[in-house]
């Protein structure tokens, strides 16, 4: 007896995906389209209900449940999914490499391309074929909880940064035997929230929307990212997930997505438990499919409720059907049939955490790294610290040796998943500040034991937050530092001896005037296993750091928003009682090289709609070093037919440059790109005066403008 044409890989996509559709029940299409937490009852959920998809099992469960998926009456392979978001999150001893804001800070789309790969390889060899990243939303309301997942608070650099993820996830195609299939989330709008709250209702017109909160979205669906993932929050009255105009109009329609929508965590159950939209779980299935989602996450009374929507007439067959086709598609495009993607000992024990990893991940942990303030302390600047003078070093605070506050969210431990034994990452694993202190500590010099502090010559101060104030759920109502910590900097401040300040934490954090007055901040964010020994080379100047922000931090949580991009005009220019200006601004970063900037030039001062902007710049490295800069352009439309940002980052460059050395920087962008959003919601170019900016960053004192015009 032949095969079933779906079991036929030289059969067309269409072929396969039709045959297979017309031998399925209403039940078993149902199935397929629910995505549940393999934790709870894996057999049950594969058994009574053909579950289409399961998350949170790898490994040797992962295993099991492909194997009972392929038992089933048809024999449709489970995909496998879980969180991979700065790493293998889950599985203990896998490559945890650092926050997705911290990566942001390298300003390079090939160190994250290859930070996405590296994922995708580890996750593979435990069974897993789909990772729930990258996050694309804005950093703009930092009391938000989920701050340290996104890229920052610029658009065109999270469309960039989001764009390299997904070609590392998703490597030479959906079928290569090393890749992830990638998700772009959370579509669209969940970081605008009020009051910073995880999930509330985002004040948001389709304007802005359309302005800043899509972009990066749209990039990643022209990259080819073939899943999305809807955001729990409601705008303008509609929830995300039910929003017709966001999921089918433009996702689908507009921008020819063809993959597929998944809802968030019970974003279905939400709109009967919580938004209250819907009266029960029928209403709530057939509207979820009829606004466009594809498979629905972690809603098990979705089942019985898309069921009774089929009684009942809320939804027909045919709707049914047009979803079920996609989820199929998928299915063969990621080449399940002929391999489901079982997980492998001996791949596992060649490629997880495995030393060329490693060394990824340490390079990682240094582009990541951002010299805030580096004073000149006995006529030189304190850092990097001269070997030759031995000091007395006094290591302090509550994140010098905690592993977990290096690795931040989304890794073992850190609340969303456990190993069966309870443990975390393994310790040795992980290299915390005071370790990598250690492992460098030159000939003579001596770090301070408990209580004595006091005979310190040299202090490094090593503060944050905590897994307590961070993630999903965990929006705070300040962004001061905790427990002591500001006490701790005013005693550690009093003792009158340089201080090396290290800041490891989730998100920009207000900094106490004790800390302001060190002679050296390093913002670290949260830097992964690696981030103490990339913290303590550039201390002690083995590296030269290159990292710069991209958001702005401020000096007081009531000043925000602080993002560089705002839209002009207000009255004045700060509050009665504060600047307006942050602490540190977007694009700000030092190193222990010196750049000086030439004169820009333009290639041309008027521009057709159709022409490119070219902006020359000469760069010379006056430093003793070798070393980065991050040469960034940005651009004012002078003059709009609506209410527009300030100015916008268009362009940059990575120049590396050795000591002395001094190279012409040619940044370019295409004129179609400094559109705006008008008043009609239409994307256009308009003619007229324009400023460029070129310069070390977003402040204006940084910058150096040329005017050009688009005719």
């Amino acid at each position: 007896m032949d095969a079933p044409v779906f079991r036929d890989p030289s059969a067309s996509l269409s072929e396969r995906v039709e045959d297979l559709l017309s031998r399925m029940s209403a039940r078993e299409k149902v199935g397929q389209l629910m995505q549940l937490d393999g934790r709870y009852d894996m057999q049950g959920a594969i058994g009574r209900m053909g579950v289409g998809s399961l998350f949170h099992l790898n490994g040797a469960e992962a295993g099991a449940a492909i194997e009972a998926s392929l038992r089933t009456r048809l024999g449709i392979p489970v995909l496998m999914a879980d969180d991979g978001i700065h790493g293998h999150s889950f599985w203990a001893g896998a490559t945890i490499f650092p926050t997705q804001l911290a990566l942001a800070c390298s300003w390079d789309t090939g160190l994250l391309e290859e930070v996405a790969r590296v994922t995708a390889r580890e996750m593979r060899a435990t069974g897993i074929k789909w990772t729930f990243s990258p996050v694309l939303c804005l950093a703009r309301d930092l009391r938000w909880g989920r701050i340290d997942e996104t890229f920052g608070e610029d658009p065109f650099l999270i469309g960039e940064f989001a764009s390299a993820m997904i070609r590392g996830y998703q490597g030479k195609g959906l079928d290569d035997p090393e890749a992830v299939l990638a998700t772009a989330k959370h579509y669209a709008g969940y970081s605008e929230t009020l009051g910073g709250r995880d999930a509330s209702e985002a004040e948001l017109s389709r304007r802005k929307l359309l302005s800043y909160f899509m972009p990066p979205f749209e990039r990643a669906a022209r990259e080819g990212c073939m899943a999305f993932m809807t955001g729990y929050q409601s705008i303008d009255g509609l929830p995300s997930t039910v929003n017709r105009w966001l999921l089918v109009e433009v996702l689908k329609e507009g921008w020819g997505f063809e993959g597929i929508l998944v809802t968030d965590y019970d974003n279905v159950g939400r709109l009967v438990d919580d938004q209250k939209v819907c009266a029960d779980f029928a209403e709530a299935a057939a509207l979820a499919l009829k606004s466009g989602n594809d498979l629905i996450m972690a809603t098990p009374k979705f089942f019985e409720g898309c069921l009774a929507a089929l009684e009942r007439g809320l939804l027909t067959e045919a709707e049914l059907d047009a979803t079920v086709r996609r989820v199929l598609a998928l299915k063969f495009r990621l080449g399940l049939f002929e391999d489901p993607g079982k997980s492998d000992s001996e791949r596992i024990a060649k490629t997880i955490g495995c030393a060329e990893h490693a060394a990824l991940n340490l390079r990682a942990a240094h582009e990541s790294l951002v010299l805030l303030k580096n004073d000149t302390v006995d006529g030189a600047p304190l850092l990097p610290l001269d070997p030759s003078r031995p000091r007395r070093i006094a290591v302090l605070g509550p994140n010098a040796d905690d592993p977990l506050a290096l690795l931040g969210d989304w890794s073992l431990g850190s609340g969303q998943m456990t190993s069966p034994s309870g443990a975390g990452h393994p310790r040795a694993s992980i290299v915390t500040p005071l370790d990598g202190i250690k492992a460098l500590l030159p000939s003579g010099w001596r770090i301070l034991g408990p209580g004595e502090a006091e005979g310190a010559d040299l202090v490094v101060l090593v503060v944050g937050d905590n897994l307590e104030y961070v993630g999903e759920g965990k929006s705070t109502a300040t962004l001061e530092l905790r427990d002591g910590q500001v006490d701790l900097a005013d005693r550690a401040a009093a003792l009158g001896v340089p201080t090396i300040v290290v800041l490891v934490a989730s998100k920009p954090l207000v900094l106490p005037r004790a800390i302001l007055g060190a002679a050296a901040i390093i913002e670290c964010f949260n830097p992964g296993m690696r981030g103490g020994q990339a913290l303590a080379e550039a201390i002690f100047g083995a590296i030269n750091p290159c990292g710069k922000l991209t958001v702005s931090m401020p000096f007081h949580a009531g000043q925000q928003p602080v993002y560089y991009n705002q839209v002009r005009g207000q009255h004045g220019t700060r509050y009665a009682d504060l600047t307006q200006d942050p602490a540190f601004s977007f694009g700000f970063g030092l190193g222990y090289s010196r750049f000086e900037y030439g004169a820009p030039s333009l290639s041309a001062d008027r521009l057709s709609p159709g022409g490119t902007l070219r902006v020359e710049v000469p760069l010379r490295n006056a430093g003793s070093r070798a070393g980065v800069e991050i040469v960034q352009l940005y651009v004012e439309d002078e003059v709009t037919s609506a209410t527009w940002a300030r100015r916008e980052l268009v362009a940059y460059a990575r120049v590396e440059l050795a000591a002395g050395e001094a190279r012409t920087v040619a940044l370019e962008v295409p004129a179609s790109e400094l559109w705006i959003i008008d008043a009609e919601g239409r994307r256009v170019v308009e003619k007229g005066a324009f400023t460029a900016l070129v310069g070390s960053s977003s402040r204006n004192r940084d910058l150096q403008a040329l005017r050009f015009s688009i005719e």
